[in-house]
Parts: C-alpha cells; structure tokens; sequence
C-alpha cells in the first residue's frame, strides 16, 4: 500500500486519519508543522502528502511550492477548514493534485488515494502547467458543499493551462454563472477584457452588429465603424450569457469564427483574427434543444470543451447560512446600513424555502429587508415584501404551499418587487440586481400592468 505524510496541526485530526489509514494496510506519518513535513520528505519518501492551508509556522501554499521543488512528481491534497475561493484556485492552479474540505468522508480520502495509485504510474507533473501567480481580487464563490468545492476545483485546473479551452457554464437562473466566468477569466487573463454579451437581451438583428462589429455604411444607420465585442476582447474572455437564446442563423456564423479563428465586420472584407477564450452560459438543457433543431449540435460541441453545471441552491440549502452572512456584509457596505447577522426563526425559514430564483432571489430579499431593518440584527417583521408569512401564521402558511412552474413564480416575484418599489424601473431593477432593459423586457415578456405611468 501506500506511504502517506499528513501535516496538520489539528493533532486530533491527524490521529484519526493516521488510526484509518493504517487500518487499510498503509503506511502513516504525521506532522504538525511545515518545517517537520519537508524534513521528513527525505527519510519517509512518502507517495502522497495531505496537507492543509494553515501551519502555524508557514502558509500551506508556500509549503506546497517548496515539496514540489523537492519531490515534483508528489501528489500533494490541500485540506481546510475555512471557505476560501481564492486558496483553492491558487492551490489548483500551483499544481495540488486535489482539495478537500474539513470535515472530510474517510470515503472522499479512499477514493483519492485509489485515484492516485491508478496514476502512480504516469508522471504527476506531467498534467501540470506552471503559469505565473496573479494577485486577484477574485469576488468569492460561497459554499462548503461538495459540488461548490468542485467548480472552485475546476477553475484552478482550467486555469493551469494557457490554451483557450472553450467552456460551457451550465445553472439555472439565479445561480452565479457569470460569477464563475468572471473567477475562471481572472486567474487566467485578468489583464486583458472580460467581455459580457446576453444573448437574449440583444435584439436579434443587432446581435450580428455587437459581435462582429460593422463597416460604414453597412446597414441603415451605420454612419461610422463600430469594433465588435469578439474584437475588442482581443485575448481575454468572451462570455456569451444565455447562448441557447442566440438565433439558428447566427450560430452558423459564430460556429466559423471558433473554428477558423477569425471573422469580418458587418459590411467588411478583411479578415480579423479572434484570439479570445469563449466562455457559454446557459439555463436551458441544450441536449433536448438540438433534438429539436433549435440549436446546432456542432456548435455544441465546439462550446462544450469544458462543462461545469452549477447546482441550484435548493440542492445545497446547508450552505444558506454562509451565503446569508456573506450577502448580510457585502449588502450591508453597498446600502450603507448597519446589519450585521439575523435571528435565528428568520435562518430556519430561508432554508426551508426552495428558492426558485436561487443565490440572486435570496440576495434581492435580503436587500429589501436590510434596507427595512430597523436594527443590526434582521428579524421576521424585516422580510414584509418577500414570500415570509406573519410570524404567527409560519406553519398554516408552509402547509398551504402549492409547488408552480418558475416562471409563474418570477412573474409573480417582479409584479410585487414593482409595486414595493412604486414601479419605479431603476430602483426595482437595482434592487432584483439586474439591467433596466431586462426588467423592461420581462415587463414586457409577463404582460405586466399598472394603472398609472411608472417612472424611472
């Protein structure tokens, strides 16, 4: 079996681990400082290395620099007990064969030794890429669970490589797709343009014009040259929001842009070269939409390189309480208000709650309420606007709680939003965090009425 070095100071925890290990036929050594770990690389020759992020006398990352100077081919797992996007990206990234979370399954911990041993025979170091460290103010990813840790996970090892691998961001609405593209463009180009194009919020006849750009006098209108977004992004991130809503004609056309790596303006005949990462998003299942012909399955394959799926926040309601603290600060400092945590019966509410509208519905609600909040601490009486029933009528209310199709219920959540906010387009769309044009659009879209003419 395997030889296997643990540093940690959790002394407790290497017991554990070490008492497990050794159970299952291998061979344990433990350390509790960075400085014991390396001096034990040398005597013990261990086959994989446990490591986690904070020793009392070194950062784990450092640390996981220097063992890889020593032994280069060492499988080094990072473990943490604290949410930290930005160390999983970087540890990823500096080439740690995994991550796991504390606590952490002795199952997780088998399953990664057995994905070692069934790579021991190729070269570790040979699947990795060392780029140079970026100092990123990445925004975080919030969430302890475990398929959160693998999208984190993921964009470390994509931004290990410098070839611009098509990725294909896959959620519902509301669960953070553009915040995953924006962290994966920053550890791998944060120096050149992030560029963001809804697909479904462009008028279709103008989409050609936003991406590709037009000469003078191509179209009506057309009265100077316009740079279109692929060529303004020049070698950084296209990102491509909603790209099931592009239309079947234009699709062709972007389809040939990935594949020649190149295009032309609107109305124009010189050949421009596309150097960018294209970065998809998408909350519809495409699959079934290429069986229908309404998206072409070759274009598909060029976007889909690289999947990551986001789970909705009803699958990952243990990380509510994270988010709701998260959110609390970063809203709080945006609106100015002193709100610093909330009581507990309002937590046990939001986590029943199976969030249709997913992260950004639970951010909106606890925008209003802040901004209602009479003190530091949000209650019950906060959340008058939002789906909370009166204190005094929570479980009549649960048990009256009839499931409807997510657009009925966003429907539903904009109309009593507009008329929170007096129908007032700036300020409902600032606090449901989206464009004025896409609120209109929905307006729209929903057939929305009010009596009076609403204002700006």
């Amino acid at each position: 079996m395997s030889k296997i070095l643990i540093i940690d100071d959790d002394k407790a925890l290497c017991r554990s681990l070490q008492i497990q290990l050794e159970a299952s036929g291998h061979e344990v050594k433990t350390s509790t400082t960075a400085k014991e770990g390396l001096a034990a690389l040398d005597s013990f020759a261990p086959d994989a290395v446990f490591l986690d992020i904070k020793l009392p006398d070194q950062d784990g990352l450092e640390c996981l620099v220097l063992l890889h100077d020593r032994m280069p081919d060492l499988p080094v797992v990072i473990i943490s007990g604290h949410q930290d996007t930005k160390a999983t990206i970087k540890a990823m990234r500096s080439g740690a064969f995994d991550y796991l979370r504390k606590p952490f399954d002795m199952e997780d911990v088998t399953l990664l030794l057995e994905k070692i041993h069934y790579l021991s025979k190729r070269s570790i170091a040979s699947l990795k890429v060392g780029i140079p460290d970026l100092e990123i103010d990445t925004q975080e990813i919030i969430g302890a669970d475990k398929s959160i840790i693998d999208v984190v996970k993921k964009i470390g090892l994509l931004s290990q490589s410098r070839v611009n691998v098509n990725v294909l961001i896959e959620g519902e609405s509301g669960t953070g797709k553009e915040l995953v593209a924006k962290a994966l463009h920053e550890n791998t180009s944060a120096s050149e343009p992030f560029v963001a194009i809804n697909c479904s919020a462009v008028v279709p006849t103008l989409l050609e014009s936003e991406l590709f750009g037009h000469e003078r006098g191509s179209f009506t209108g057309a009265s100077t040259r316009k740079i279109g977004k692929l060529e303004y992004a020049g070698e950084g991130t296209v990102f491509l929001d909603e790209i099931g809503d592009m239309p079947y004609d234009l699709q062709a056309k972007l389809l040939r842009v990935l594949e020649q790596r190149e295009f032309q303006r609107v109305g124009g005949l010189e050949n421009i070269p596309f150097r960018a990462r294209v970065i998809s998003a998408t909350n519809k299942n495409l699959e079934e939409w290429m069986e229908k012909k309404q998206f072409r399955d070759d274009l598909f394959y060029r976007l889909s390189v690289f999947r990551i799926r986001i789970p909705p926040l009803r699958e990952r309601k243990e990380d509510i309480p994270l988010l709701v603290k998260y959110l609390i600060n970063r809203i709080s400092r945006r609106i100015h208000r002193d709100v610093r945590e909330m009581e507990k019966e309002a937590l046990d509410i939001l986590q029943s709650y199976d969030w249709p509208g997913n992260v950004r519905e639970l951010e909106n609600v606890l925008t209003r309420a802040i901004a209602l909040a009479k003190g530091p601490v949000l209650r019950m009486e906060d959340f008058q606007f939002s789906f909370f029933p009166p204190r005094e009528k929570t479980e009549e209310r649960q048990d009256e709680f009839v499931l409807k199709p997510l657009s009925e219920v966003e429907k539903e959540y904009i109309h009593k939003s507009l008329d929170a906010a007096g129908w007032n387009i700036s300020k409902t769309a600032h606090l449901l965090n989206i464009s004025p044009t896409t609120l209109r659009k929905k307006i729209h879209d929903y057939d929305l009425k009010r009596d009076r003419p609403f204002s700006e």
